[in-house]
């Protein structure tokens, strides 16, 4: 189960305009504009929508499309999560860094 279910908290919810949750929250996060994290999310949506091409069409003809699958994700995992500390370490650093 995600964390984020089980640290639900329904009255820190309440207090929050509904707007600022559903489009600034988030994206602030991850220090982005909500257009920079749209621009984001669609890219990782696009290329898991590729990625699960690439594992039908392996899975269909083994000979295709053999490190496809795993190359996206190793992408997406550099992308999100190794290239997100890189740059947060960065900020903490300072201007100089970034």
């Amino acid at each position: 189960m995600p964390l984020a279910l089980l640290t639900y908290d329904p009255r820190a919810l309440a207090e929050k305009p509904m707007f600022k949750r559903l489009f600034v929250d988030h994206p602030d996060s991850v220090n982005e504009s909500y257009l920079q994290h749209m621009g984001v999310a669609a890219s990782f949506g696009a290329a898991m929508l590729f990625g699960a091409v690439a594992c039908f069409v392996h899975a269909l003809v083994p000979g295709l499309c053999v490190k496809t699958g795993s190359g996206v994700v190793n992408d997406l995992h550099r992308r999100m999560v190794t290239h997100r500390t890189k740059a947060a370490h960065a900020l903490e650093q300072g201007p100089a860094n970034v």
